[in-house]
Order: C-alpha cells, then structure tokens, then sequence
C-alpha cells in the first residue's frame, strides 16, 4: 500500500473528500518528521517513530568491489508495537 492507496481507503471508509484526506495524511506525516527530531512520538496501537543513530561502517561497491567508509548518520527508525505485531502473526 502506498500513500495514495491510504488516502483512497480512508476516504472510501469516512465519505471525506480525496482532497481532504490527502491533506490529513500529508500533514500528520509532515508533523511526525518535524517533532521526530525534539522526541519520539508514540501512536498506539501502531507503534514509536524515534531518531535513530547509525554507526560509521564499512561497505563494498558492487559493481568494482571496491571498499568504500560510509559514514555515520541519524535516521529515523519506528518500533511497532506489541499490539500491532500480534495482529499479523
């Protein structure tokens, strides 16, 4: 499922307008990046975004498998909940 399949389906299921829902959707995800970076956010039952910190490593071009240094970075990383693990066992 991709973002415009979501908004299809909430729209289908509420009788909001596409229009509508794709501002809901764009918006609720514009807020998770933005205060991502301050604190987790956690939305039950689904689970926590939170910034996650990957350590520098070493990786290997494909095509000359060559080693090249990748640097470290801050991502965001999300956790789902054990609610939502348990329903798709």
């Amino acid at each position: 499922m991709n973002k415009r399949d979501l908004v299809d389906v909430v729209a289908n299921k509420t009788g909001l307008t596409k229009t509508d829902v794709q501002k809901v959707v764009d918006e609720t995800i514009h807020t998770i990046v933005c205060y991502v970076s301050h604190e987790s956010i956690r939305l039950e039952p689904l689970g926590t975004f939170r910034l996650v910190e990957r350590s520098a490593r070493i990786g290997r071009n494909p095509k000359t498998n060559e080693s090249i240094n990748i640097p470290s970075k801050i991502t965001m990383g999300f956790k789902a909940s054990k609610s939502a693990e348990e329903k798709f066992r």
